[in-house]
């Protein structure tokens, strides 16, 4: 398999769980479409507290010490979020969201675009926020295969299924921003010619797990954390980690 197979794979699977999500949403009740999506933020949830349990690393705990783990996710957050909003990525999200719709989309109104952007901004943080994208796309780009990014297309292909069954086609949008972030990951990947080291990548786990953590409880209509203006903190985790290292 070529270098970029997993990514072209994990496109292809949101396109097509997206279009039969769509077809299947025009068949469920808004109470149905509604248990769908609480359903959907309860797993993803899980998949969060997995990720987030990567804090506990004894790779990590051993390079920096028992007690810098979660201070290095706490500042990881900190420096991501003052970052990410100085930046205003949440409000380029939706509004790049807002301009797809626009582009492709025939019908108005601000319910239809509501729906759209938070279809799009809600898959794409899903998505592309995780170990699954990092680690795959690295491993993908680096000649090692593409079996972990196999598994997160499967993954992303039956949870874009659900996306779209409430969202609509805002999720095979997302398609895009996983070409865009894996791909550059992937390129990445070629260039370091090796992975991050076994405790920076738990560190970035952890910190990704927590992000997902911001995705749960927007899909569960909690709080509206704007978890993209947070994104900086999976590139905060890995280089304050080395910092503790070299400091300690």
């Amino acid at each position: 398999m070529f270098r970029g197979f997993g990514t072209a794979l994990n496109v292809a699977t949101v396109l097509v769980g997206s279009g039969v999500g769509v077809l299947l949403g025009h068949r469920l009740t808004a109470r149905t479409r509604d248990v769908v999506t609480d359903a959907l933020g309860l797993v993803t949830l899980l998949v969060a507290g997995l990720s987030a349990l990567a804090v506990t690393d004894a790779d990590l705990r051993a390079a920096v010490g028992s007690s810098a783990p979660v201070l290095i996710v706490l500042g990881s957050l900190l420096i991501g979020g003052i970052a990410g909003s100085l930046l205003r990525i949440e409000d380029r999200l939706e509004g790049f969201g807002g301009w797809l719709q626009g582009r492709l989309s025939t019908r108005d109104g601000s319910v239809e675009r509501q729906r759209f952007i938070e279809g799009f901004v809600s898959a794409s943080l899903l998505f592309c926020v995780g170990p699954l994208t990092i680690l795959g796309s690295l491993s993908d780009g680096l000649g090692n295969g593409a079996d972990q990014l196999i598994l997160k297309a499967t993954l992303d292909g039956f949870a874009a299924v659900a996306f779209a069954a409430s969202l609509g086609w805002g999720v095979a949008a997302s398609a895009l921003a996983i070409a865009v972030v894996q791909g550059s990951l992937t390129g990445v990947g070629a260039l370091l010619g090796e992975v991050l080291p076994a405790p920076h990548l738990a560190a970035l786990t952890a910190t990704g797990g927590l992000l997902l953590v911001g995705v749960s409880l927007r899909l569960l209509q909690i709080k509206p954390v704007p978890v993209g203006d947070l994104l900086p903190a999976v590139i905060a985790a890995p280089l304050l980690t080395e910092l503790v290292v070299v400091l300690r």
